[in-house]
C-alpha cells in the first residue's frame, strides 16, 4: 500500500487521471491524500468531484478556499466570481449528496505513524501542531453543525488579522479560516497579509513566507500543503512540501509519496 499526496486539483478531471494512471493507482489498496481545492476554475469541477466521491473510501482531504467557496455559492451565501467554472456541479442532480460529502472535510490531518500533517494554506508560526489541531477542530465542528450557513455567510474577509486567544464568534472562526486556507505571508506574530500572491521573493515588507521563521513552532513537523501554485513546488525548506504546482494555470498535477518521498508529475492540459 502506497500513499499519494496530491497538489491541488481545481477541477482538472483529465490531468488527475492522467496522474493517477502514472503512479498505477489501486483504490483498493493506496491511498490519495488531497490538499483542498479539489474543485473550481479547472475544466471539470463535476466529474473531479464525482470520481473522489466514488473512491471516498480511499481519499483523506483537507478543504480548501475554492471548495468552501462553492459550498457557500450552493447555498445561496455568495455570488459566484467571474472566474469560477461551478455551473455544471451546481445544477448536478447530486449537488447535495456531494456537498453532504465535502463539508465533512478537514482543515487539518495528521497521521502519525507515516509522521504527516496535511493542510491547505499553513499553519501560522505562532501555533504548535496541537494548537493548530484544537483550533480547526473548532472550525470544523461549526461547519457540521446547525450553524454552517451562518459560519459560511461571515467567512469572507480579512479581518482579524493577528491571533489572540481571547477572540470569539465570527471573527476567531473566519481568522482560523484564513490561516488554513488563505495564508501565504504573514509576520512571526501570526499578523497576516491575505493580499500578496506572488512567490516568495515578493514579501512584503515585514512579512514572510510562513514556513520561513526559524521559531515557527512546527519546525519539527512534516507538513504538506498547497494553494500556492507560485512557489511552484519549491520551499527549501525542511520537513516543509509544497504540492502546488500550477496545474490549472499551466503548470502540473504533483504527488508525493510519503512512505519514500518520489515526486510524480502529470503536465496535462487543464
Amino acid at each position: 500500500m502506497s500513499t499519494y499526496a496530491i497538489g491541488d486539483i481545481q477541477g482538472c478531471y483529465e490531468s488527475l487521471q492522467c496522474l493517477l494512471e502514472k503512479i498505477a493507482f489501486n483504490p483498493d489498496q493506496d491511498k490519495l491524500w488531497l490538499v483542498g481545492d479539489l474543485i473550481n476554475r479547472g475544466p471539470d469541477s463535476l466529474a473531479t468531484l464525482r470520481y473522489l466521491y466514488s473512491i471516498r473510501s480511499s481519499v483523506e482531504f483537507v478543504l480548501g478556499n475554492h471548495d468552501l467557496h462553492f459550498i457557500a455559492v450552493a447555498y445561496g451565501l455568495r455570488n459566484k466570481g467571474q472566474n469560477d467554472t461551478l455551473d455544471a456541479l451546481l445544477n448536478a442532480s447530486d449537488r447535495q449528496e456531494l456537498i453532504d460529502w465535502l463539508i465533512q472535510g478537514k482543515l487539518i490531518h495528521t497521521d502519525e505513524k507515516l509522521g504527516f500533517t496535511m493542510v491547505h494554506a499553513g499553519i501560522p508560526p505562532i501555533w504548535t501542531l496541537h494548537q493548530a489541531q484544537a483550533h480547526a477542530r473548532e472550525v470544523e465542528a461549526v461547519l457540521q453543525s446547525r450553524y454552517c450557513r451562518e459560519f459560511l455567510s461571515s467567512m469572507y474577509g480579512n479581518s482579524p488579522k493577528r491571533w489572540k486567544n481571547k477572540l470569539i464568534g465570527m471573527d476567531r472562526l473566519r481568522l482560523i479560516t484564513n490561516y488554513f486556507t488563505r495564508m501565504r505571508f504573514c509576520s512571526n506574530d501570526g499578523t497576516l497579509e491575505l493580499e500578496t500572491k506572488e512567490n516568495a521573493a515578493a514579501a512584503p515588507l515585514g512579512f514572510a513566507p510562513w514556513f520561513s521563521f526559524n521559531e515557527r513552532k512546527t519546525v519539527n513537523d512534516k507538513i504538506l500543503f498547497g494553494h500556492w501554485a507560485a512557489l511552484e513546488g519549491k520551499v527549501n525548506t525542511p520537513n516543509v512540501y509544497a504540492l502546488d504546482t500550477g496545474c490549472v494555470w499551466g503548470g502540473s498535477l504533483s504527488a508525493l509519496r510519503l512512505e519514500d518521498l518520489q515526486l510524480f508529475s502529470c503536465f496535462c492540459e487543464a
